[in-house]
C-alpha cells in the first residue's frame, strides 16, 4: 500500500519514494504527497523527478482500481508530453515526488471554505466539486438561500482565525453518531477500523479525508459565486477567490 503522506501533514510539498509499478493508467509509488482525486477534492499535480534528472510531468493523480489495491494506492498519471519518459521509469527507481504547491494550496483554502459552508447551513450535502478555481456544494433542501448572509457568515468565520485539526474516530463510534455524516453523496471511508475527521475549532467536525489548511484565516478572501436552484430539492452554492 502506498504511504499517503498528505493525510499526516497537508503541507509536504516533496517527498523521496521508490517506483512500485509503471503502467498505462500511471506511476504507482511505495509513499507519496500526491492526493487522489476523492471526496469531491481534484487530484494533485506536479512531477517526479529520477536521480539522473529525468523528469516526468504528471497531470492528475487518481485512486487505483487495480484489483487488490490499497484504499490509499495513488496513481501518477504522466502529461501526453511525458508519457515516453513515464514509460522510462522502472521499480525500484528512486525519485523525488514534488506537488504543484500553488494548486495544491487553493485546493486547501477552497475545501476548508466548504465546511464553513456546511456550518452555515445545515442541509445535507448531495454533491461536492471543489478545483482550484471554485468550489461549489449542491444542499439538499427546499429552502432559499439567502447570499448576502451567506457571504457574511463566511467573511465571519473566515476572519475568526478558527484552528483546523484532525480527529480519529473508530468505526464503531462514527456509526453511533451518524449526525456526524453530511454527505449523501460519498460514503465515509469506513472499513478500516478508524476514520478521519476534519475538526474547526467551535465550527464543524464531520468526516473527511481531503487537504486542508491550518487555520481559517488561511483561507483569504471568497465570494459567493453563485446559488442556484438545481432542482425542486437542491440549492447549489458555488465559492471562488475573491481576488
Amino acid at each position: 500500500m502506498t504511504e499517503a503522506l498528505f493525510r499526516a501533514d497537508a503541507y509536504l510539498r516533496r517527498c523521496d519514494a521508490r517506483v512500485v509499478s509503471v503502467g498505462p493508467a500511471g506511476v504507482l509509488l511505495d509513499r507519496t504527497v500526491f492526493y487522489p482525486l476523492g471526496g469531491g477534492q481534484a487530484g494533485d499535480a506536479g512531477t517526479l523527478t529520477r536521480a539522473d534528472g529525468l523528469v516526468v510531468a504528471i497531470a492528475d493523480t487518481r485512486k487505483s482500481k487495480a484489483e487488490g489495491a490499497g484504499t490509499d494506492d495513488a496513481l501518477h498519471v504522466p502529461s501526453p508530453d511525458s508519457a515516453e519518459a513515464a514509460a522510462s521509469l522502472k521499480p525500484g527507481d528512486a525519485v523525488v515526488a514534488e506537488i504543484d504547491w500553488d494548486r495544491r494550496h487553493r485546493h486547501m483554502r477552497l475545501h476548508t471554505a466548504t465546511h464553513l459552508l456546511c456550518a452555515l447551513l445545515p442541509h445535507p450535502v448531495d454533491g461536492c466539486s471543489i478545483t482550484a478555481g471554485y468550489a461549489r456544494l449542491d444542499f439538499a433542501t427546499v429552502e432559499p438561500i439567502d447570499r448576502d448572509a451567506l457571504q457574511a457568515g463566511l467573511e465571519r468565520l473566515v476572519a475568526g482565525g478558527h484552528a483546523v485539526g484532525a480527529d480519529w474516530i473508530t468505526d464503531e463510534a462514527l456509526a453511533a453518531q451518524p449526525e456526524l455524516v453530511r454527505t449523501m453523496s460519498v460514503a465515509p471511508p469506513m472499513g478500516h477500523g478508524r476514520v478521519r475527521l476534519l475538526r474547526i475549532d467551535d465550527v464543524d467536525l464531520q468526516p473527511c479525508g481531503g487537504t486542508h489548511v491550518a487555520n481559517t484565516a488561511e483561507i483569504g478572501m471568497l465570494r459567493i459565486a453563485k446559488v442556484e436552484k438545481k432542482s425542486a430539492r437542491t440549492r447549489r452554492v458555488t465559492i471562488e477567490f475573491a481576488s
